[in-house]
């Protein structure tokens, strides 16, 4: 159970909604605590449809990296959203259940060049030299950018949900 209500939605912003669920499909109970705050919720889902939708990243390598951090933050929420986006883009079965075993010897090099820089991110903020110059050599700068926000936003989205314990969407009872 959440650590603090929903909000009322008939007393939200209905434009804004509208908004959420033609880019996200529905109101997911993430953007609904979102809504508590209009002006956070908006930047929120503009910067995150940034990340998904308008990046130069490939579709597989940025789910790769939402899926190991959920898997690193205990994410469960993160982890079961992004799951049947990850198998769309091309994440196997068998990869996802290697993210949460740690088992980076059944990626490629690239992939576990890019799974060792969010590892390091995420658990440790500063990157060595090493792990930059291995992720380095398989992306542009554009790339790099957008792999490091991705990272770095999704790091944001798993805090988010489990400080406040969001449930899954097929557990909230109203």
């Amino acid at each position: 159970m959440a650590r603090i209500p929903y909000p009322d939605l008939g007393a939200a912003d209905a434009g804004l909604i509208e908004r959420i669920v033609a880019g996200r499909g529905r109101l997911l109970n993430l953007y609904s605590m979102l809504l508590h705050s209009p002006p956070v919720c908006e930047g929120w889902l503009s910067f995150l449809t940034a990340i998904r939708q308008k990046s130069a990243l490939e579709a597989r390598v940025r789910e790769l990296v939402i899926m190991r951090i959920a898997v690193v933050n205990a994410a469960d929420y993160e982890f079961e959203q992004h799951r049947p986006i990850a198998v769309s883009v091309g994440v196997t079965l068998s990869e996802i259940d290697a993210l949460r075993t740690d088992d980076l010897e059944a990626f490629s090099e690239g992939d576990r060049a890019v799974l060792r820089y969010c590892d390091a991110m995420t658990k440790n903020v500063r990157v060595p030299d090493e792990i930059f110059s291995a992720v380095r050599r398989h992306f542009s700068d554009r790339e790099l950018v957008e792999l490091t926000a991705t990272v770095g936003a999704y790091n944001l989205v798993s805090r988010f949900l489990e400080a406040l314990r969001i449930d899954h969407d097929d557990e909230r009872v109203a």
